[in-house]
């Protein structure tokens, strides 16, 4: 019920409007989100780097309506890319392709994200570049986009792409990314599907998160497994010792702002742990669908609010 209602809460445009102006929704979002700058990113990247922990950067926006956002955003992220460089920052860049201008002309989204993976192909270090899943409206454009730059020469390994395990698609489309040797990162889901493409019950979501972790981490290929469920993460770490996969040739990674105790002690332990961290005006959607993905977070977030 409640991950219904967050769900429903994130689309709601007169209430996104409110919180995102009102500084108790400000305060809210304060603990999820590095704020609304890119200095901001910057400086809280930094932080977690010094902490021992890559990061991941997302801009948050989605479904931009006009050709000039859609180009900012991209200018944007270009300019990341290069402080990123200059501040020999452990991070790399996470977006939407909606943000990019996927609604307006997918042309202009395939130039923004070709522009950014040759970028990040050709920074010294090389860095990467994970294109995010949306609903699944885009779920087919979005993997077409990200096998497509793959093949380029220069971008293997420099792009990669989110599987949701709450899809009933998601084996297959694991298996196909595998084939061209494509990077992952493993969620769980929040948006909102019908039950005929998605999974309903968390036991199922889960246990088709597990099988495919288990797929990810017998590949060869680096990537994410992106959960805060300590469950899932013990099996996992007990999964990689039994078949003798390396703690450095995946990562483990979290939320900025939940549950930094389980970050850090990872990486501890010696497993790799990137920290996705968002910033930006546009927080609202973001928030309600952590909170759906997560609804323990809504204590979290009370909690949080009443100290001083």
């Amino acid at each position: 019920m409640l991950r219904a209602l967050f769900t429903s809460l994130s689309a709601n445009r007169s209430l996104r409007a409110v919180a995102e102006r009102s500084s108790v929704g400000r305060r809210l979002s304060s603990r999820f989100v590095a704020g609304t700058e890119p200095e901001d990113v910057l400086r809280a990247a930094q932080s977690v780097n010094q902490s021992g922990l890559s990061v991941s950067i997302d801009d948050l926006g989605e479904n931009v309506t006009s050709v000039e956002e859609a180009r900012a955003s991209g200018e944007l992220y270009h300019c990341l890319l290069d402080e990123i460089a200059a501040r020999k920052l452990d991070a790399n860049i996470s977006l939407k392709l909606t943000h990019m201008g996927l609604d307006i002309d997918e042309n202009l989204a395939r130039e923004q994200v070709s522009s950014l993976v040759a970028k990040a192909a050709g920074m010294s270090p090389p860095s990467f570049v994970r294109v995010d899943m949306e609903g699944s409206a885009y779920t087919d454009r979005t993997l077409s986009l990200v096998r497509d730059l793959h093949r380029q020469p220069g971008n293997r390994g420099r792009v990669g792409a989110v599987i949701q395990s709450y899809l009933r698609r998601s084996e297959d489309d694991v298996a196909g990314l595998l084939s061209d040797g494509i990077r992952i990162r493993l969620c769980k889901g929040a948006y909102s599907e019908p039950r005929t493409i998605a999974f309903e019950k968390k036991s199922d979501v889960d246990a088709n998160y597990l099988k495919l972790a288990k797929l990810l981490l017998k590949s060869d290929i680096y990537h994410g497994l992106a959960t805060h469920d300590e469950s899932l993460i013990r099996r996992l770490k007990r999964f990689a010792v039994q078949e003798k996969i390396r703690p450095g040739s995946f990562e483990f990674q979290m939320l900025y702002g939940v549950r930094r105790d389980l970050q850090q002690s990872l990486a501890r332990e010696g497993w790799g742990m990137r920290v996705y961290i968002p910033f930006g005006n546009a927080w609202y959607p973001y928030l309600m669908r952590r909170l759906a993905e997560r609804p323990a977070n809504v204590l979290f977030i009370a909690r949080n609010l009443l100290r001083k």
